[in-house]
């Protein structure tokens, strides 16, 4: 009797396991649509609600909501299915963000009938309070899968959603950059004591991002036939190890991944997974320089194509983006002055290279002149130094009649400006921050690597050895812990004295008058906590774009009764033996790169 029960459990267990494992099997097999797929995906629009080329405006092309809008209407009109997706970096970049903090955005994406999104890091630019109030607003999901609250450890958003079509279901992982707290504005995400309220999973090393990837895939999969990460990680050396590659490689499950963050055109690149399985990888640039396609086809396969135009646009939607490109450009596009030499924020010889970024520039120079000549002029307050950070420097300026809007392009932002008071050791600390990248070579773009914390200065010179290799000490987060613990890349860094009229060696022991942006003195953006806890001598004294435009408006008036911007008509030259020179899209030499 004991051997016939023996044999029935044996019996059964066999039977459970070839079930089990029939199971398992079945879920890993792929079914294939029973029409095409388009998955049609945007990134890094940055509220360009036309895409107006922020470097030329001869560049422009006709891809817009209203272009998208129409694009989706003819795929579905040629019998697929159509899923419409956006990586992040949306709500924030322009004037036409800014003015109503994303409302008018939310709005427009309704209304071109997005399904799902991700969060950039540029979500978080008007505060936690507000990207959750807009999250509410909009008609489609948002998706995390890493975004989280400290206090629980809970999702803020759910870290995937599945949509059936065709016959199948396709799960869409979202997942946002770790780097949004310093590549946003780090105090939005913490309590008055500096505690964070709200956090990334990333990890130094990135296994904390890895594994809430992997978590998300494992949940998904077994109710998908198809699982595709719509990300905001990008490919920048810069942001090394939280890059959608390294995602890629230190997972499996996946079968596509829309990415976004580092503005790269990616119109289809295999990526290995951890077990060598390609994984293909895909980014339409910016600005809405391109519109991605991707086709899951009957036959399982997936392409992609990335549109670079598109002739047919939606009315409906057409009428709302120039009812708000005319209530903005109303209210911004009053002449204030004249641009006598063309502002640079790109390399003249190498329009994908973000020189504002990496190097000294007559535009980064002119934003820091600008902070500089307000409180030392107009207010007053003997300011001695000025920064403005490559990363707020969005857009060039070309000659001819300028506005207020001209400013508001350059620093689409709308970020106060305060003084504090800080010491030279402090100081010397933000430069080497902003400098880590000197010197590096991004492979990815061929190109040198790029730092939005790159810091443009007034009142102040210094050099930087890109021969040193960075040893700044930083956490997970990316934000400052210590100065370096070998040699400074910062060298040689002195501060004009108005008194007399030369440029002096900057004292590690004194405190200087500092003047920027909350988010570098007073937010950690970009991860300068070197000045965590200062206390503005004076804070929110107008948006950095209004500074600007004061600054246009004080310089020597021509025939035409304007405001003439050049050099010999700048304020700051009366400061003898200051550094000017707006003519040279390079800069006054304020920043030598020793290499």
């Amino acid at each position: 009797m004991f051997l016939k029960q023996k044999r029935f459990l044996i019996l059964f267990f066999i039977v459970v396991a070839v079930t089990v494992s029939a199971l398992l099997w079945k879920s890993e097999e792929k079914k294939n649509p029973e029409k095409d797929i388009a998955v049609i995906y945007t990134n890094d629009i940055h509220t360009y609600i036309k895409n107006r080329d922020p470097n030329d405006a001869k560049k422009a092309g006709n891809l817009s909501y209203s272009a998208l809008s129409a694009l989706k209407e003819d795929i579905a009109a040629q019998g697929k299915e159509v899923i419409l997706a956006d990586a992040g970096d949306h709500i924030q970049g322009t004037a036409y963000g800014d003015m109503d903090k994303g409302a008018t955005i939310i709005q427009m994406m309704n209304e071109t009938g997005y399904d799902i999104a991700t969060l950039g890091n540029h979500e978080f630019d008007y505060g936690i309070a507000r990207i959750l109030e807009l999250i509410n607003k909009a008609e489609f999901s948002y998706l995390s899968c890493n975004f989280y609250k400290t206090d629980d450890g809970e999702l803020v958003l759910p870290a995937y959603k599945i949509i059936e079509k065709g016959g199948v279901r396709i799960a869409f992982i979202g997942i946002s950059t770790p780097e949004s707290i310093t590549k946003s504005t780090p105090t939005f995400f913490m309590d008055k004591n500096g505690n964070l309220l709200y956090d990334f999973y990333s990890g130094e090393d990135g296994s904390e991002l890895y594994n809430a990837v992997q978590k998300a895939i494992d949940e998904a999969k077994p109710q998908a036939d198809y699982v595709i990460a719509l990300g905001h990680l990008g490919v920048d050396l810069s942001s090394v190890p939280y890059t959608s590659r390294e995602v890629i490689q230190h997972t499996h499950g996946l079968d596509a991944f829309i990415d976004g963050h580092s503005h790269t055109l990616i119109e289809h690149e295999n990526v290995p997974n951890s077990r060598g399985e390609d994984v293909l990888l895909t980014q339409t640039g910016a600005y809405f320089k391109g519109i991605g396609v991707m086709t899951i086809a009957k036959d399982g396969t997936i392409s992609t194509e990335i549109l670079h135009e598109y002739g047919r646009q939606n009315e409906f939607i057409t009428e709302t983006e120039q009812g708000w490109i005319k209530t903005i450009d109303e209210k911004l596009g009053e002449k204030i002055a004249v641009l006598d030499t063309k502002m640079f924020v790109m390399d003249p010889k190498n329009p994908a290279q973000r020189i504002v970024r990496c190097q000294e520039t007559n535009l980064g120079d002119l934003t820091a002149d600008s902070y500089y000549y307000f409180f030392n002029e107009k207010l007053k307050l003997n300011c001695d130094i000025a920064f403005s950070n490559g990363g707020g420097i969005r857009n060039g300026i070309n000659p001819g009649d300028v506005s207020y809007f001209s400013a508001k392009t350059v620093h689409p932002f709308g970020n106060q400006l305060c003084v504090v008071e800080a010491t030279g050791q402090q100081i010397l600390d933000a430069l080497e921050k902003g400098a880590m990248f000197a010197g590096v070579y991004d492979e990815t773009k061929h190109i040198p690597a790029e730092s939005g914390g790159f810091l443009h200065v007034a009142g102040m010179k210094y050099e930087i050895d890109s021969t040193v290799e960075s040893t700044v000490q930083m956490d997970g987060n990316g934000i400052w812990l210590g100065g370096p613990t070998g040699k400074y890349k910062v060298q040689n860094v002195q501060v004009y004295n108005r008194e007399t009229t030369q440029y002096e060696p900057l004292d590690m022991e004194k405190k200087y008058r500092l003047a920027g942006a909350n988010y570098t003195l007073k937010n950690l953006g970009d991860g300068m906590a070197m000045f965590k806890g200062i206390n503005p001598i004076l804070d929110f004294v107008g948006e950095d774009y209004i500074i600007l435009a004061e600054y246009f408006k004080s310089f020597k008036h021509g025939k035409d009764k304007f405001p003439h911007i050049s050099t010999e008509n700048s304020p700051l030259k009366a400061y003898k033996n200051y550094l000017l020179d707006y003519e040279n899209p390079f800069g006054s030499g304020r920043i030598e790169i020793n290499k």
